[in-house]
């Protein structure tokens, strides 16, 4: 059994990379939602530059065309690191589910440990000779 103040050590050391971990998870969270934000913003875009049934300029038109083709482009690339970014999210969850198995594994050591030196405290107790003498006041 590993020496208790080595088992401190590796919960500290297994604490901060679960905390490390989880910030991470954290980050990775952030930059999904701004992905789906930014992703749902060009989509509001590409909404307000669809054609309409006004009669208007060729030159307008042919803006509006290149605009339409520069947010589809955009969204396409939105949705390309949405994707990316969900990718990095079950990684970091997977990476904090690992760091907690990892401390949770540490703690048990360290209980098993301690129920271990309780027990064997136990048995040196039992195992000594008493050293009291029991004494009878006279009645």
């Amino acid at each position: 059994m590993p020496k208790p103040a080595k088992l401190d050590r590796l919960l500290r050391v297994r604490t901060l990379q679960l905390g490390l971990v989880r910030a991470e998870e954290v980050r990775a969270q952030e930059r999904l939602n701004n992905e789906a934000t930014l992703s749902s913003r060009i989509a509001q875009l590409a909404e307000g530059v669809a054609p309409q049934s006004a009669p208007t300029q060729g030159f307008s038109l042919v803006a509006t065309a290149h605009f339409r083709d520069r947010l589809q482009q955009s969204a396409e690339a939105a949705a390309g690191r949405l994707r990316a970014a969900e990718r990095v999210v079950e990684r970091a969850a997977e990476a904090t589910r690992e760091a907690r198995r990892d401390q949770n594994a540490i703690e048990k050591l360290i209980a098993r440990a301690d129920a271990d030196a309780a027990l064997k405290a136990i048995r040196a107790l039992e195992a000594s000779p008493p050293t009291r003498k029991i004494r009878h006041d006279p009645c």
